[in-house]
């Protein structure tokens, strides 16, 4: 596809990051596995001396034709200077965020972000001297009080994986430009697809692309895209040089990922949205945490900044015991327990939110779930999931009585 067409996303995903003349015709881009690159000369040998441009095999661990397959065609989709392939979505984090800051910095870090991102924060970045300070997620523009002359980044993950709270990414982004810091936002949820976050003021992006971009739940794999040539050569110098080194196989089913994503989302929004309207309506739920959802507190600034949602949600519980919720998850047939998300299979885990607030307080009681709606039929969710609730009130009922 030549670079100059304005084709819109789903066109895309089927043809950018590929390229048959290079490969005798394979459509799909080959899986290199390889470490040593060999040389004609002297001369090339030592004259290749930048060995972490992209685009060009030096070293197995800077990347082959499969990552730049892949880093080109997420950084099209995000419209973005460069993308980093990293091992997971985790990595991404953590090597944006000691690519982007130094001892004596102070980060701004969103109480909803995802937990092992706060790990990172508190107590990694902690040792090498930079302060991450936990901001309500809510704050918007107000954000600009916490600010101080050493604060070098803001990062914001919208909507939160547990919470659900949608950030007011405009106006954070224009607050840390007035006072010369950056933005980092985890854009997994939404994918390129769903959200733009360069339009909104972001010049990070993350991505955990284990879940929507891998979407089969048989990758680990992460992603950082920046906005700008500058702030891409200095993430990727810095992620080269701590050796962070994705192998092919996971690019390549990256890759396989990618092909199916506008449709798998498609899906996955349609059966969630219904799923969540159900839900709503239930005598057993308080509340549906899912900013698609009209009435959600988000939803607004959802409409606003994001195109589509994708199929992770929450749901408060009115108040019952931790029995009685065991009882529900542990029969459940398709609806099965794991800590991932964004695959094709439907997923519940019961989640505590309270517990990793650093600034702001929980105010739901009632005992928290997290669901993914996978590629299942919406029926068939439904019947397991009132098979679910039937399987609580059943616990409930026989404890209150003895």
């Amino acid at each position: 596809m030549k670079p100059d067409k304005n084709r819109r996303p789903d066109t895309l995903l089927g043809h950018i990051g590929r390229n048959p003349k290079e490969h005798s015709g394979t459509v799909n881009p080959p899986v290199y596995h390889a470490s040593t690159i060999v040389y004609d000369t002297v001369d090339s040998l030592l004259g290749d001396t930048k060995p972490l441009r992209q685009g060009v095999t030096q070293y197995g661990r800077a990347g082959t034709p499969t990552t730049f397959a892949l880093e080109d065609a997420v950084s099209r989709l995000e419209g973005g200077a460069g993308a980093i392939a990293m091992p997971s979505g985790l990595a991404a984090v953590a090597g944006a965020l000691l690519s982007l800051v130094k001892q004596g910095d102070h980060i701004l870090v969103t109480d909803s972000a995802y937990d092992p991102t706060r790990t990172v924060c508190r107590k990694i970045l902690k040792d090498y001297g930079v302060e991450a300070e936990f901001y309500d997620p809510l704050l918007g523009g107000k954000i600009e009080s916490l600010f101080r002359p050493e604060t070098a980044l803001v990062f914001t993950e919208s909507p939160g994986s547990l919470t659900f709270e949608v950030q007011d990414i405009p106006a954070i982004a224009q607050v840390a430009r007035q006072q010369g810091a950056l933005v980092v936002t985890d854009n997994t949820w939404a994918t390129p697809l769903f959200c733009r976050p360069f339009d909104l003021g972001a010049d990070v992006i993350i991505h955990a692309a284990t879940k929507y971009i891998g979407g089969h739940a048989d990758a680990m794999l992460g992603l950082i895209v920046a906005r700008d040539e500058s702030l891409y050569s200095k993430i990727r110098l810095r992620t080269q040089g701590l050796g962070y080194s994705v192998g092919p196989d996971d690019i390549y089913l990256g890759l396989r990922g990618l092909r199916s994503l506008a449709a798998r989302l498609e899906r996955h929004q349609a059966t969630a949205l219904a799923l969540a309207q159900w839900l709503r309506e239930r005598d057993e739920v308080e509340k549906v945490l899912y900013p698609a959802l009209p009435g959600d507190p988000g939803h607004e600034l959802w409409q606003r900044d994001f195109s589509g949602a994708s199929g992770l949600m929450g749901l408060v519980l009115k108040p019952v015991s931790d029995g009685a919720v065991a009882a529900m998850l542990d029969g459940m047939e398709l609806f099965a327990m794991g800590y991932s998300w964004g695959g094709y299979e439907s997923l519940l885990i019961p989640t505590f939110p309270g517990r990793a607030r650093a600034v702001t307080t929980w105010p739901d009681p009632g005992p928290t779930l997290r669901l993914h709606v996978g590629l299942e039929n919406l029926a068939d969710l439904i019947e397991d999931l009132e098979a679910g609730f039937a399987r609580l009130r059943n616990f409930a009922a026989t404890t209150a009585a003895t």
